[in-house]
């Protein structure tokens, strides 16, 4: 499998792990046709989940690799990937505070962004999709690195991080579809707002992965960049949801979980 990827173009290669990536939000999203819905007890451990597994990649796959790549210049390490990390962060603050979107277990009344007459279920949907450009990113950033050269990136590092994005987003796409079948859609409106949250996964990564391909020397940027994008989402959004019911325990649980597996899956592929 390795051996194929390595093979194409870093844009191909992002295009098929991020086609992989929206595969499993569109299986999550799936479940709505199930006759037993997950209850909210299941959807907030998996949020958590979620959340542990965007938090390791943050620094296992991104942050880690960018300030190795940073060594030995005329500038200190750190200085590029701290830098890049802040804008990462801001760039997904401005999106957030000018983009209409409601966050999953939120009222109406509590949506972010321009004020808008949008459906409840449409903000519901902004919402993932704004926090999957990161994902999307981070996932083509890796490939990206791995085609322009660089030693401190390797394809099976770059596999295990689209392998970590594709398994939380199965209960990110659970965590749209249910939701708004609750809200009374049909399980087919329900799918496809929950698969279609993910399609923004491929387009962010083949711009990331055409980026760095083109612009090699920015690649520590672009790495702490979408790193700092990912981490602004995990506190803003992901976090808060799962802990917005009685299950803050067993969310909690859920990160500590998804951690663990993002950092096994980073160390022993990478």
């Amino acid at each position: 499998m390795s051996s194929y990827l390595l093979s194409l173009h870093p844009v191909w290669q992002a295009f098929l792990a991020t086609l992989f990536t929206w595969l499993l939000t569109a299986l999550g999203a799936g479940t709505v046709y199930l006759s037993q819905q997950p209850s909210r007890k299941m959807l907030d451990s998996m949020l958590g989940f979620a959340a542990g597994v965007m938090i390791a990649a943050s620094y296992w796959s991104l942050l880690a690799p960018a300030l190795e790549m940073g060594e030995g210049k005329s500038f200190p390490a750190w200085l590029p990937v701290a830098f890049g990390f802040l804008c990462g962060g801001g760039f997904l603050r401005l999106i957030d505070k000018f983009l209409p979107h409601l966050h999953l277990n939120f009222p109406r009344s509590e949506a972010e962004g321009i004020e808008t007459d949008w459906r409840r279920s449409t903000l519901l949907v902004l919402a993932i999709t704004l926090h999957n450009i990161p994902e999307g990113l981070a996932v083509g950033v890796a490939f990206g690195a791995v085609g322009a050269g660089f030693p401190e990136a390797s394809m099976a590092g770059a596999i295990a991080l689209a392998l970590g994005i594709g398994i939380q987003n199965f209960p990110e796409g659970m965590a749209v579809a249910v939701p708004l079948r609750r809200e009374g859609l049909s399980q087919h409106k329900s799918f496809m707002a929950g698969q279609l949250s993910g399609m923004v996964e491929i387009v962010a990564g083949v711009a990331g992965a055409a980026l760095v391909v083109f612009a090699r020397p920015i690649l520590p940027f672009s790495l702490a960049f979408a790193a700092g994008a990912m981490i602004f989402v995990v506190v803003e959004e992901v976090i808060p949801e799962s802990q917005r019911g009685e299950n803050t325990d067993i969310a909690t649980m859920g990160v500590m979980l998804g951690f663990t597996v993002m950092m096994i899956l980073d160390v022993a592929l990478g």
